[in-house]
């Protein structure tokens, strides 16, 4: 994604065209100190074999399914407690992919279990425009997305870098876009800092309030809405490449990882009509861009900042860790450096190093229990786990459940003082008892019944180990209505009504002559038997068709 940087500073050097950073006297942000890795965090592989992934997300509509972005133009969907990949939309044909362009960005309606929608951010064919579209999932399958695209927003792009590419909601309802400077290098256009643009931004429309004919309208809130000068869609100014940026899910505060450029790497906490400074300010220093600008007065400066020292290139922002299962402290904030790998925790000002992975860290991601994730480009995601000496055991090492509720329990074997957590990956697998405890102990949980008709896999995580839950379907029971039917001499026609579940095959054959059956003889589910009776000259009879195991019964008079 930006390993062009290093290539393209080398350029600049050699024309003598990287730019000199002034010093002003203004309070240094928090600084990334050096000392060894903290050792307190591992990173547990989730999914492998991705082609150049960007991003992992949830739909938050309490399925628990992982999401991930491809940058080519494709998005996958992990189902809880499996290790396969579906596809659930596949936009290669629209996306120009390569270098920093792609499908960059996705995010859920907070009312997507409702509504199905989803919004995207990826660069088109041909010209690399900045496109952000809605899309939705299919009603007959959740997994699926339905292909057709409604396009919200189109944005030029004047060079191939700084797209920005992130998409999500905020806590107030409203869609966020992070807009990069349009690229090149030290912003030509001067875009960032210029309120009649869209670059160099980051974005706030509403997506469910339509403005005439354009598919979205700008809060009235957002700084230059109405007949302010300036753009109304714009939620705050001043950066360079916003690439990744969250809420945090307690506070509701936005934090933004602005890529930098030959010098500094910066976090900033966004606010409303905020200017973060670019291209006047990288971080905390003043550069040569713009220097009878560099006042401070009226910019918002990062609240950490790091050099390129030892290899590092491009901030990947991440999220404030909100989980339970990692030894990270509530509240504090991980992003990581791109080229190097190395992931930061920012706590109470102070940066610290947490762990040097060696990955090319594109993205981080948030699950619906706030447990973090990192993301690959090399083709994985892996989720952040706390490192631990302990050694677990469990036994038994899975479940076969029948079809009916029933209740199991998992032991797990451990030294004194060593801790775990149980939790479910599932809706209809329930931790009754054994949620956490220390040394040897139990886990118990209940399975719920299940009512359809084709067998289900689900997992519980226990001590960090993935323990699976298998279930059979359900026996397939059938009943026909009415169960008998009576016919004068001259016979006539009848339908019978067969309810049994989903998948569940049945067939209908008559057991006499003068019962014909004039529908299909085999079905599915649910369904209907249409037969005819013929005419009767003699004296009365009975007769029966046998429906998928039921007795059907017809007196002729």
């Amino acid at each position: 994604m930006v390993s062009w940087k290093l290539v393209a500073l080398a350029i600049l050097v050699l024309l003598g065209l990287e730019p000199a950073l002034a010093r002003y006297p203004e309070p240094p942000a928090a600084s990334v100190t050096q000392p060894a890795p903290l050792a307190t965090i591992k990173l547990l592989p989730v999914l492998t074999g991705l082609s150049s992934p960007v991003f992992v997300t949830t739909a938050r509509d309490g399925s628990n399914r992982l999401f991930v972005v491809e940058q080519g133009g494709v998005i996958k969907v992990l189902q809880p407690g499996s290790s396969s990949l579906t596809v659930f939309l596949d936009i290669t044909a629209n996306v120009l992919s390569g270098g920093e362009r792609g499908l960059l960005g996705l995010t859920f309606h907070p009312h997507f279990s409702s509504n199905r929608r989803f919004f995207v951010n990826y660069t088109r064919q041909p010209d690399g425009a900045t496109v952000i579209a809605e899309y939705q999932a299919s009603p007959a399958d959740p997994n699926v997305a339905d292909p057709t695209e409604r396009v919200l927003l189109v944005i030029a792009q004047p060079f191939a870098n700084h797209n920005g590419g992130m998409v999500e909601f905020g806590p107030d309802g409203f869609l966020y876009i992070g807009m990069g400077d349009g690229g090149s290098g030290n912003d030509p256009g001067n875009r960032a800092q210029n309120t009649a643009e869209l670059l160099g931004k980051i974005l706030r429309i509403d997506v469910d309030q339509p403005d005439g004919s354009q598919p979205y309208s700008s809060p009235s809130t957002n700084p230059f809405a109405g007949s302010t000068a300036g753009r109304d869609e714009i939620f705050a100014y001043g950066f360079r490449n916003p690439w990744r940026f969250s809420f945090d899910r307690a506070t509701g505060d936005l934090y933004v990882g602005d890529v930098g450029q030959n010098a500094v790497e910066e976090i900033d906490i966004v606010t409303l009509g905020g200017n973060y400074g670019w291209r006047v300010w990288e971080g905390t220093s003043c550069t040569a861009n713009d220097p009878g600008l560099c006042d401070p007065t009226g910019f918002v400066f990062p609240i950490a900042e790091y050099t390129h020292a030892g290899g590092r290139c491009a901030v990947t922002g991440g999220y404030v860790y909100r989980g339970s299962r990692s030894s990270v402290p509530a509240g504090s904030y991980l992003y990581a450096d791109f080229c190097t790998g190395e992931i930061f925790r920012l706590q109470n000002g102070a940066s610290s190093l947490l762990l040097d992975s060696g990955l090319s860290l594109s993205a981080f991601g948030e699950d619906e229990a706030g447990e973090l994730y990192v993301v690959d480009l090399g083709g994985t995601v892996q989720r952040i786990a706390a490192v631990n000496a302990c050694s677990f055991g469990l036994s038994p090492t899975s479940l076969s459940a029948p079809a009916t509720a029933v209740r199991s329990a998992v032991r797990v074997s451990a030294a004194a003082g060593c801790g775990w957590t149980a939790a479910s990956n599932d809706p209809w697998i329930t931790v009754t008892s054994g949620a956490s405890g220390n040394g040897n102990g139990f886990v118990v949980f209940s399975v719920a019944s299940n009512q359809a008709t084709t067998p289900r896999t689900g997992s519980l995580t226990i001590a960090d180990q993935t323990f699976p839950v298998s279930q059979s379907a359900a026996a397939c029971v059938a009943s026909i209505s009415p169960p008998a039917k009576a016919f004068p001499p001259a016979g006539g026609t009848g339908t019978v009504a067969v309810t049994t579940g989903d998948g569940c095959s049945w067939t209908a054959s008559s057991n006499v002559g003068w019962i014909t059956i004039t529908s299909s003889q085999t079905g599915s589910g649910s369904g209907t038997v249409s037969y005819a009776v013929g005419a009767n000259s003699g004296r009365w009879r009975t007769g029966t068709v046998t429906i998928a195991g039921r007795t059907f019964t017809v007196l002729s008079f």
